[in-house]
């Protein structure tokens, strides 16, 4: 009798030859390369180091696009937009000790965001693993230890036949929901030796699917049927895992209201009657998610900016469906079901039963009538200018990628990104550095669109260096800078504080100069040109940069009224 897990593939006659007679000249580093071509990588982006030469040296033994950055964090950035837009998990190559460390800024945005990244880097030689002070160049005690509270799973590899495995399962862990950064670390001597072993080929590393528990969804569904006032909170997971097209089908069937967090804009059409956009940071979206008698919440950990800073206080019954388990009833006491969105939403479409609601659209347009009106009332013209002047001229497929800065959280609130999985930024984190980066990994996974990047000028200088980066690919990016002389919010948030602001003005380039010193267009604008200017810009192949001097204000907080 035969079994389904007795099954073996059995190789063709060319595996077979190819397995006994492999390749001279191969190492360890060829293994690794080979594998991530298995899988399916078509593009890594990375750093070399001295530790890490055997992979590099078996990239030009290989079919895989190489996009070399400047700064290892900003590699990550790369990487992170890249598994953003993809939907793959992006390789990163990365060395030893301080090369490693500094992407750990990055990992930490891919691990708040889900974004599937696959770090790899070297490590001492394999005798001075175990702690011990060898004196070895990059030596830590216990590099993965620096990870492992920072990426969803950690393989260290200790010999060659470990490497396809090992790389093979982070993969997997990459790509299983929720998303995130895995960490793999080979030692040098590793991946510098000779191997005989057989050209690795194609790997199995399916992911596994987070299905959710059918009791839990009948009862939601049920909730869900008989709620007189229902409510619909989207978060990243429903962008994460495609599901806005059965998001919008749901809240159709529901006649619910909508809003989208701040990492899932995108997720529900913004023009749609049931949509209450992103106004999260507004009390009055706030009131109205408190008036729901049922709650659903996809894909959000209802953190501190998904709760208007943990202001929120639900009064109805809360659903809510998250792939992170750790996120699961955090916050607030809730059916929860752990599942991946897509196959959540669709078992709720399955079960749910359709209901009416006249007032719905009614309550929504309300709403946005009167958060209009209490951002009117603030004189805040410029901004909302400036806003809209980007709208206009980003085609409505282009995607931007936006650093911390005060144009973003206004974005976060008030723009239109026209479509799912378009409008990215470190709101997960927090962290600064990430828009432009981000977009050069955006436009690398597709060069036929133009990609937008939005910096603050303090921001801007965390990853100035990878204009050379721009140039050297030749990447579709155009980075909008706004300058304003230092670190914006920070400056408006200890004068509010305080009374003054410290250490927040900064001494900075001409960027223009800047950036045509490196071989890049640069546009110094105004607010009255920039929508000229940047539709140019975009419109033009390959990098370019845009400067806008201005000081902008963010809108007044609800949350301390």
């Amino acid at each position: 009798m035969t079994h389904d897990h007795d099954l073996v593939l059995r190789p063709t006659a060319a595996q077979i030859s190819t397995a006994l007679n492999p390749p001279p000249g191969r190492n360890g580093g060829d293994l690794v390369v080979e594998t991530l071509a298995g899988l399916g990588a078509t593009t890594v982006f990375g750093l070399p180091g001295q530790h890490a030469l055997g992979m590099f040296d078996a990239l030009r033994r290989s079919a895989l696009r190489y996009i070399g950055l400047r700064v290892e964090n900003n590699a990550g950035f790369a990487a992170d937009a890249y598994g953003r837009i993809t939907g793959e998990a992006a390789p990163l190559l990365l060395s030893t000790g301080p090369g490693a460390l500094t992407s750990l800024a990055a990992l930490q945005e891919a691990a708040a965001a889900s974004a599937p990244v696959l770090a790899i880097s070297s490590q001492i030689p394999t005798a001075g693993l175990g702690g011990g002070r060898h004196g070895y160049l990059h030596e830590l005690p216990d590099q993965a230890a620096s990870f492992r509270g920072v990426v969803k799973s950690v393989h260290t590899v200790r010999s060659q036949s470990q490497i396809p495995s090992a790389i093979a399962a982070a993969w997997k862990s990459a790509l299983t929901a929720p998303h995130g950064p895995v960490w793999v670390e080979i030692p040098q001597d590793v991946l510098l030796a000779e191997t005989g072993l057989p050209v690795v080929t194609a790997m199995d590393a399916t992911p596994d699917d987070l299905v959710p528990r059918p009791e839990l969804t009948a009862v939601a569904a049920d909730l869900l049927s008989r709620a007189a006032r229902p409510a619909i909170i989207a978060g990243g997971g429903v962008v994460r895992a495609d599901a806005s097209g059965k998001l919008r089908q749901l809240a159709e069937m529901l006649d619910a209201p909508v809003v989208t967090t701040f990492g899932g804009k995108g997720a529900f059409p913004w023009q749609h009657p049931l949509s209450m956009q992103s106004w999260l940071e507004d009390r009055y979206t706030t009131d109205l998610l408190e008036d729901a008698d049922v709650l659903l919440v996809v894909g959000s950990g209802l953190g501190e900016l998904s709760s208007n800073y943990h202001t929120f206080k639900p009064r109805g019954r809360v659903i809510q469906i998250e792939a992170d388990l750790g996120k699961l009833e955090s916050n607030h006491p809730a059916l929860g079901i752990h599942a991946d969105a897509r196959l959540a939403l669709q078992a709720l479409l399955e079960t749910v039963s359709p209901r009416e609601d006249d007032t719905a659209a009614g309550r929504v347009r309300d709403l946005l009538a009167r958060v209009a009106e209490r951002i009117a009332a603030q004189e805040l013209t410029l901004e909302q200018d400036v806003l809209a002047a980007v709208r206009r001229a980003l085609p409505a497929d282009s995607p931007s990628f936006w650093d911390m800065t005060i144009l973003a959280y206004w974005a976060w609130s008030a723009f239109d990104t026209r479509g799912a999985n378009t409008m990215h930024s470190a709101q997960g984190a927090g962290g600064l550095g990430y828009g432009f980066p981000a977009a050069l990994g955006a436009a690398a996974a597709d060069p036929s669109r133009p990609v937008l990047a939005v910096s603050g000028d303090g921001g801007a200088l965390y990853s100035i260096a990878e204009l050379a980066t721009a140039k050297q690919y030749d990447l579709p990016v155009t980075w909008l800078i706004v300058d304003d002389g230092g670190y914006g919010i920070l400056r408006e948030y200890m004068t509010d504080a305080f009374g003054q602001a410290t250490a927040t003005e900064l001494t900075r380039p001409d960027y223009v100069a800047l950036a045509e010193s490196f071989g890049v267009p640069g546009t110094r604008t105004t607010p009255e040109t920039l929508e000229t200017d940047l539709t140019k810009a975009l419109a033009t192949p390959g990098p370019s940069v845009v400067v806008l001097p201005a000081v902008l204000r963010m809108f007044a907080p609800t949350h301390l009224d």
